[in-house]
C-alpha cells in the first residue's frame, strides 16, 4: 500500500493546479483538501482498497526553490530546453497484516526518496501552455525508522504531454504520461523478494533481481478555479516482462488505479512572479 499510495499522491500532484501559459502568479499559495484514491495494495497485488486522504496544497515559485504540480524541488540549472532539479518523495508505511500475499512478512516501512531529475523539452507552444517533455527522475530510497535502511535506486523516465484549455472546455487541462520503471536489486527486493524464513505453501522463497519493472500510463484532468482546484487521474500499470514478474508476491500483471481530489486555496502571497515552467 505504501508504494501505491505514494504513487497515487504523486499522480494527483501532476494534475493539481493548472498547466498554463506564462503569466504572473502568487509567489506562494497554501490550501487544503481531500482525495479519494483506489488502487491495489502494491504494484502486482490483487487486493484493491479505497482511501480518503488529506491533500495539502503548497506552491512556491522562487528562482531556486520551487514547489508546485511537479513536486518539491531545487532548480540547479534551467534553460529553454533543459531543466535539472533536485526532487524529493515520501511514502507512508503499510502493515503486512493487511496484505494477504505478505501475511507474516515484515511490514513495509515509510520511505524517503531523493535524487536529481533532468527534464528535456521536445516541443512547447509559443504561449508555453502546451508542451511535450521527457522527465528523467533518478532517486535513492531509504526507509524512515530509527536506523534508516538503504533500499536502492528508482529510475522512471517518462514522456509527458500537457494540453491547456481543451477545445470547448476553457480552463480545463489534460496531462498524459507514459514510461518504463527500473529498480536496482535492493529496490526490487524490498517489495518482491521472499526470504526463506517467510516461505510457505503457495509462497516459495524468491530473490528479486535488478532491472525493468514494467510500464506506467497516466491520464490526468484538472481545472483551477479562483479559490479552489479539482483534479483526477487514471493510471494503468503493466508488469509484463518485469524482472520480478515471477515473484510469488505478484498476483496480477495489469491493473488500473484512479483518484479524484479537491483543494481550497486558503491564503496566497501579494507578490506576483512570472511563472513559465
Amino acid at each position: 500500500m505504501a508504494h501505491l499510495l505514494k504513487t497515487g499522491l504523486i499522480a494527483l500532484s501532476l494534475v493539481v493546479g493548472s498547466t498554463h501559459a506564462a503569466e504572473k502568479m502568487p509567489l506562494w499559495e497554501v490550501g487544503a483538501g481531500a482525495a479519494v484514491l483506489s488502487f491495489p495494495a502494491y504494484r502486482g497485488s490483487d487486493q484493491t482498497s479505497s482511501f480518503v486522504v488529506p491533500v495539502p496544497l503548497f506552491t512556491y515559485h522562487g528562482n531556486f526553490f520551487k514547489a508546485d504540480r511537479r513536486g518539491i524541488r531545487a532548480s540547479f540549472f534551467d534553460s529553454d530546453r533543459l531543466d535539472l532539479t533536485l526532487s524529493l518523495a515520501l511514502s507512508p508505511p503499510a502493515s503486512s497484516d493487511d496484505i494477504k500475499a505478505r501475511s507474516g512478512m515484515s511490514d513495509l516501512k515509510a520511505t524517503f526518496e531523493i535524487g536529481p531529475q533532468m527534464d528535456v523539452t521536445f516541443w512547447r507552444s509559443e504561449n508555453r501552455a502546451r508542451f511535450v517533455k521527457l522527465l528523467m527522475p533518478l532517486r535513492a530510497a531509504f526507509t524512515v525508522e530509527g536506523s534508516p535502511k538503504d533500499i536502492g535506486w528508482v529510475f522512471h523516465p517518462k514522456l509527458n504531454m500537457d494540453i491547456t484549455d481543451l477545445p470547448g472546455m476553457p480552463g480545463w487541462n489534460l496531462g498524459l504520461l507514459a514510461g518504463p520503471m527500473f529498480g536496482d536489486k535492493r529496490q526490487n527486493a524490498y517489495y518482491y523478494s521472499v526470504d526463506p524464513q517467510y516461505a510457505m505453501a503457495g509462497r516459495p522463497a524468491y530473490e528479486a533481481s535488478s532491472g525493468y519493472g514494467g510500464m506506467q500510463y497516466l491520464l490526468g484532468f484538472s481545472k483551477r478555479f479562483p479559490k479552489f482546484w479539482v483534479g483526477s487521474y487514471v493510471r494503468y500499470d503493466n508488469l509484463s516482462g518485469a524482472t520480478f514478474e515471477d515473484s510469488p508476491l505478484v498476483k496480477q500483471n495489469g491493473y488500473f488505479a484512479a483518484g479524484v481530489a479537491i483543494s481550497w486555496i486558503l491564503g496566497e502571497s501579494s507578490t506576483r512572479v512570472l511563472v513559465d515552467d
